[in-house]
């Protein structure tokens, strides 16, 4: 089953790397992780989609983080209301004859063409993981030649 968990971090080299090294030596599998700045320059928002078979290793995972000294604090958001958002770009087979088609397809996804070149383009596409999945889903059919994600990132709501 799939977690989300929040955490906040001193904004410190090597903090990315010890959250990880707790999550390998559970064996726990990282689907998505994101991390950034936040509002306040000596912390980080870290945004961690794992893997786990019971929920009783999410637990055990949030516990151990928790313990680590760069950790200020890590919490499963996945059943709470939350906001989560991943931006993802796609490079599609695309000749003239196709692109205002393709333009069509991906309107309702409010996503964006952001490169043209002569056979390609680039559509860039913003939300949560079941609207990105809908959207690369869409465009699979015209040829994907590249796929970038930048792994989910959220936070609660309120």
């Amino acid at each position: 089953m799939k977690r989300m968990l929040a955490a906040i971090v001193h904004n410190e080299a090597g903090v990315l790397s010890r959250i990880t090294s707790v999550l390998n030596r559970r064996q726990v599998n990282i689907e998505s992780i994101s991390v950034g700045v936040t509002e306040q320059p000596d912390f980080s928002r870290m945004t961690i989609v794992v893997h786990v078979d019971q929920l009783a290793e999410t637990e055990q995972v949030i516990k151990q983080l928790n313990k680590q000294i760069d950790v200020l604090k890590v919490s499963d958001i996945t059943e709470e209301p939350h906001i989560e958002r991943e931006l993802v770009l796609i490079k599609v087979n695309a000749p003239t004859t196709t692109r205002s088609e393709i333009q069509a397809v991906i309107d309702p996804f409010r996503a964006h063409i952001v490169d043209v070149a002569l056979k390609t383009i680039v559509v860039q596409v913003a939300g949560d993981t079941k609207k990105v999945e809908a959207c690369i889903d869409v465009l699979r059919p015209y040829g994907i030649k590249q796929l970038a994600r930048t792994g989910v990132t959220g936070f609660t709501r309120g």
